[in-house]
C-alpha cells in the first residue's frame, strides 16, 4: 500500500512529487497521458513564472518534470474510473479493472477552461486564443483583442487587458452584461473598451495567428481573443464524496485539506481565486505538508 497517490501531473502534482519525494514518502503519480505536465504545455509563453522568464509552457513543464524524475518519482499512465474510501483506505480503480490502495490522496487533475467549440478555436490556440488574460495579455500590448463573455471574469479580463491593449472589444451574446453592477459601470467607463451586445462567435480566423473574430451579424479585426466562459473542474470522479462545492471545484483551502479524511486538493480543481502555475505549484507543496501531518496522526 501506498502512503500517498498523487492524480495528476501537472504543475501541482509535480511539485506535490517532489515534497514528497523530500519526505521521503512511498508515493506516485498517476497521469492520464504519457509524459504530461498538464495544460501548462499549451502555453505559447510564461513571463510569471519567477526564474523563467519568457519560457514556453511545454518547456517549462518538462523543467517540472525532470526535477520530479531527478528525486526519484515513478510515474505511472493509466485512466481512472473511481475513487473511493473504506476503513481508512483509498482505493482508486482504472480502466483496465485493476485497482491500487493508498493512504491518502492528491487530487490535481486540474481544471478545463470551457470552450467555444466554434472553428478556429482549437487551431489557433496559442497563437491568439487564449483562455487566460493574466497569463497572456501582455503579449497584445498595443493591439486590437476580444474577451469573449458577459460575466465577472469576462469584465475582469477587458479591464486588464484594456491597460496595454489598444482596443478591447467586449463581446456578450444578450444585451447586458451579467457581472456585477459596479464592475459593469467600471468597464463601460473605459475609452478603449468597446461592448459588443447581441453577439455570437461563429469562427476564429487566421493561418498562423488570429486575424479576424467572425461574429453572427458582422467581423472583427483582432489578434488575439480571450475566451471567458467559465472553466470545468475535472472533478466527476469526486461526484457522492460530499468534498464540491457548487461549481463542481472541490472544497480546500491552502492547506489542501478536504471535508473528506485523507483527500488533498492542489491546483485549478479547488476553490481559489487566482489559478496560475505559480499558485498550483504552492498548492502542491502545501498539500503535501498536510499529507505529511494526516500520516503522522495515523501512527501517533
Amino acid at each position: 500500500m501506498f502512503d500517498l497517490i498523487i492524480l495528476g501531473s501537472g504543475p501541482a502534482g509535480l511539485t506535490a512529487s517532489i515534497y514528497a519525494a523530500r519526505a521521503g514518502l512511498r508515493f506516485t503519480v498517476i497521469e492520464k497521458e504519457y509524459m504530461g505536465t498538464g495544460q501548462i504545455a499549451y502555453a505559447e509563453r510564461v513571463d510569471n513564472y519567477p526564474g523563467f522568464y519568457g519560457l514556453d509552457g511545454y518547456t517549462l513543464g518538462e523543467k517540472f518534470r525532470e526535477h520530479a524524475e531527478a528525486l526519484g518519482t515513478k510515474f505511472n499512465e493509466g485512466k481512472v474510473t473511481a475513487l473511493a474510501n473504506a476503513d481508512g483506505v483509498w482505493s482508486i480503480t482504472f480502466s483496465d479493472g485493476c485497482t491500487t490502495q493508498t493512504k491518502a490522496v492528491i487530487y490535481a487533475l486540474g481544471a478545463s477552461p470551457r470552450k467555444l467549440g466554434i472553428p478556429g478555436e482549437a487551431e489557433l490556440t496559442g497563437r491568439g486564443v487564449s483562455y487566460c488574460a493574466l497569463c497572456d495579455g501582455a503579449f497584445f500590448a498595443g493591439k486590437a483583442v476580444a474577451v469573449i463573455g458577459g460575466g465577472d471574469t469576462a469584465l475582469s479580463d477587458a479591464l486588464y487587458l484594456s491597460k496595454s491593449a489598444e482596443k478591447v472589444y467586449l463581446v456578450h451574446r444578450r444585451d447586458t452584461f451579467r457581472a456585477n453592477k459596479a464592475l459593469t459601470d467600471k468597464v463601460l467607463a473605459v475609452p478603449n473598451i468597446q461592448p459588443v451586445y447581441n453577439a455570437v462567435p461563429a469562427e476564429i480566423i487566421g493561418t498562423d495567428k488570429v486575424t479576424r473574430l467572425r461574429l453572427s451579424d458582422g467581423e472583427l479585426a483582432v489578434e488575439g481573443v480571450f475566451i471567458a466562459i467559465g472553466t470545468v473542474p475535472n472533478t466527476k470522479l469526486l461526484d457522492g464524496l460530499s468534498v464540491l462545492d457548487g461549481y463542481g471545484y472541490i472544497r480546500a483551502g491552502e492547506d489542501g485539506v478536504t471535508p473528506a479524511e485523507g483527500l488533498f486538493a492542489a491546483g485549478d480543481v479547488r476553490t481559489k481565486a487566482v489559478r496560475q502555475v505559480i499558485t498550483a505549484a504552492a498548492d502542491g507543496a502545501n498539500a503535501v505538508n498536510s499529507v505529511c501531518i494526516y500520516l503522522n496522526s495515523l501512527t501517533g
